[in-house]
């Protein structure tokens, strides 16, 4: 358990160090290319995200049906697993560069696809940082591939903390465009096609870095790869069995994703669009990147040993126990960000009048984010049983929620709005999911005790109103949104961690006086990530 606890305390810390890393990033990205209204920054966020998009399908064909559920299995062979490594690592390279190939020879038509209504010189300059973005695809991969194999021999440290080092990179890339153009350059005639290759190059080459990195780890593996094109045995035969539901629902939802991005095009350069929303998202996971997975995983991997030995009532007490200890932190983080909506947003924007249009699209997003932590267990439970069946329908269900309210945005809302509407039909969605799948998994297990966890939740939101309030109260107190809270990016971060702790210390009195039984459980897991806590 000692072990485990002190690779979880690696792997917490490299998630903390690389989300504030990546915030710094997109502060001096913002710098350099703008935000709101930024045609340049919209041009290069949707290229950016193409790699993400095809890798994520990619990766859940290959890695999730072959990588992780076997290669530990391939750990046990006589001979440590060489040669089923070797025969991973050759088929995993193969598809990776015939991918990474026909998409990069695609990169107009895909340009075309996810941001339709981009003007002429939008398209071509997408088209152009697409041209540099898509390489990482190969990057992407191969960081996997090495990275779940260093993790199968307990090697973990490398394969988190190698995004610091991608995101170091592209701070010193993106300050050397700044030293040599300056910023932010938002019109798409301004660009050049040195400042083209400086901004896309320096994003691949960062993710270059963060795969080659895992490399100088690989001899505490103890293995020796070498290609070998021989793939019986590798599982081929069972991806549609092991996988098949979880790929279709990445499909679900790049779909998805992909009408949302058609839809947030129109609004480039009259509003927050593609980088604005990007970035939103960004603020909107630091709170659950931190609490749903750092809490949430361990309490996994309890319900998961209870699931397998068939004690439906300890996993029915574990879904309750583990929704109400994320709950006493994700309540007041929805709360608390809400009220520094404003200074938040100012981080990844250019001026306070931007900060405002963003702040939209960033409370839109936080409607959602108790329903998604809720979720997390949910679904979990359900994976638990080794269903990804019933997981698949209701993410059907939600991803047509997203296309339709997205849709419905963009023919009711003005495009200044236009962000805001569909992370907002984005939250609506994961709201129905998660009542959909609660039903669900409480027709199957049975006594899931809702009502129980429901008032929980109820008490902590009563507990974060007025804490809400009083971070809101100071944020009028420095100012409001003319206030020195916005004056730059760093005053922003500033800000915001002013109202959040004012809103976290009224929420811990309110949980007191409320007598709150959470709150003892709350405060020793903060002790156990305290230096010196145990």
């Amino acid at each position: 358990m000692s072990g485990i606890g002190r690779a979880s305390v690696l792997i917490g810390a490299g998630t903390v160090v690389s989300r504030l890393t990546g915030f710094l990033r997109s502060v001096v990205l913002v710098a350099a290319v703008g935000s709101v209204s930024s045609r340049a920054g919209d041009a290069f966020g949707t290229a950016n995200q193409l790699p993400n998009n095809i890798y994520a399908i990619i990766s859940t064909g290959l890695l999730t049906a072959v990588v992780v559920p076997q290669i530990v299995k391939a750990s046990a062979h006589p001979d440590g697993g060489r040669a089923f490594i070797s025969k991973l690592f050759t088929l995993g390279t193969v598809v990776l560069v015939v991918t990474t190939v026909l998409a990069t020879l695609a990169a107009p038509w895909l340009v075309q696809l996810y941001a339709p209504d981009y003007t002429a010189d939008q398209l071509a300059l997408t088209t152009a940082f697409a041209y540099w973005c898509l390489p990482q695809i190969l990057f992407y991969g191969l960081y996997a591939l090495v990275g779940e194999a260093l993790n199968a021999r307990r090697v973990y440290g490398p394969f988190t903390w190698a995004p610091i080092v991608n995101n170091v990179v592209s701070i010193a890339g993106f300050l050397v465009f700044i030293a040599l153009f300056g910023g932010p350059i938002t019109e798409t005639e301004d660009w050049t096609p040195e400042m083209i290759a400086l901004i896309g190059g320096t994003a691949t080459f960062a993710i270059v870095v963060q795969a080659v990195i895992l490399l100088f780890f690989w001899r505490r593996t103890g293995l020796h790869v070498r290609p070998d094109f021989r793939w019986r045995g590798v599982g081929l035969n069972h991806i549609g069995r092991l996988a098949g539901w979880t790929f279709l629902m990445v499909l679900a939802g790049q779909f998805a994703g992909l009408v949302q991005s058609r839809v947030l095009s129109g609004a480039s350069g009259d509003g927050p669009a593609a980088l604005a929303s990007q970035n939103a998202w960004l603020l909107f996971m630091l709170p659950y990147s931190i609490i749903v997975l750092s809490i949430g995983t361990p309490y996994f991997t309890q319900l998961s040993e209870h699931a397998s030995a068939g004690r439906d009532a300890d996993v029915r007490a574990d879904v309750g126990r583990s929704i109400r200890t994320l709950g006493v932190f994700i309540v007041i983080a929805t709360f608390a960000l809400a009220a520094a909506a404003v200074p938040a947003s100012r981080i990844f924007t250019n001026s306070a009048d931007q900060a405002v249009e963003a702040a939209w699209v960033l409370l839109a997003f936080l409607v959602g984010l108790i329903p998604l932590a809720v979720l997390f267990v949910i679904q979990r439970t359900f994976y638990a049983y080794d269903d990804t069946r019933t997981p698949f329908f209701f993410t059907l269900l939600q991803c047509g929620i997203v296309v339709a309210t997205a849709l419905v945005a963009e023919a009711v809302l003005s495009q200044a709005y236009l962000a805001a509407g569909v992370a907002l039909g984005q939250s609506i969605a994961s709201l129905i999911q998660v009542i959909i799948a609660t039903w669900l998994l409480e027709r199957r297990l049975g006594g899931l005790s809702i009502g129980s966890w429901m008032l929980s939740l109820l008490r902590f939101v009563i507990a974060a109103l007025p804490a809400a309030g009083a971070g809101w109260l100071v944020f009028l107190w420095f100012g409001g949104a003319s206030g020195w809270t916005t004056a730059s990016p760093l005053l922003g971060a500033a800000g915001a961690a002013v109202i959040g702790l004012v809103s976290v210390a009224v929420y811990v009195g309110f949980l007191a006086l409320l007598r709150a039984p959470e709150l003892s459980v709350a405060t020793g897991l903060v002790r156990r990530f305290l230096p010196g806590g145990r």
